[in-house]
């Protein structure tokens, strides 16, 4: 019984370099991820605003429409007065992302974690280098859908950021990929 308790409790400690290896291979991911993700948003924006300036483009009629709009507030057009406030909750986002990014042992986590620094970080350019001003700057906006606000690449990362975020919350499995009932045990097991 004795061996296998320190078993169970080791496995996920027992060759310090294949974790290393993991973090190191995970963490690639979430930046590979999270530099795509930015990358497609600030490009489909420039694109948005040459193509979309003077007109509107009607993909499936009505249901799907290209149109540009500058979005001083945060989802949905809420919060038009709080711009700064939303800009530095943008800075400390992406810190906590960095930072937390540091930990990743698991594949989905480090998706999840890089569309969520790329779309965040997509929206806070916006903030930074658009009118009205630095830190106050307005969001380009360019997919429409019928009774829906207008929204862009880095919102969609966001969206589908918390959507993993939140499964893998369900599923407990934390940013080293382990699972939070399987720790649980190994210290009830500890402790007997």
């Amino acid at each position: 019984m004795q061996a296998a308790r320190g078993t169970s409790l080791n496995s996920s400690h027992a060759d310090p370099v294949s974790g290393q290896t993991r973090r190191r291979s995970t963490w690639w991911l979430f930046a590979l991820i999270g530099g795509a993700a930015y990358a497609l948003d600030i490009g489909t924006k420039q694109w948005a605003l040459s193509a979309l300036v003077d007109r509107d483009i009607e993909v499936i009629g009505d249901f799907f429409v290209l149109h540009l709009t500058h979005n001083p507030g945060a989802a949905f057009s809420t919060g038009t007065e709080f711009t700064l406030a939303l800009s530095c909750l943008a800075v400390l986002a992406v810190g906590v992302v960095l930072v937390l990014s540091l930990r990743l042992a698991s594949p989905l986590w480090s998706v999840a974690l890089g569309l969520l620094i790329g779309g965040v970080g997509g929206n806070l350019t916006d903030r930074v280098i658009r009118d009205p001003g630095v830190m106050r700057g307005h969001v380009i906006d360019w997919l429409m859908l019928p009774n829906w606000p207008v929204f862009n690449v880095a919102d969609m990362c966001i969206m589908s950021a918390a959507g993993i975020i939140i499964l893998q919350s369900i599923r407990g499995v934390t940013l080293r990929g382990e699972r939070v009932a399987d720790d649980e045990t190994a210290v009830v097991e500890s402790d007997s």
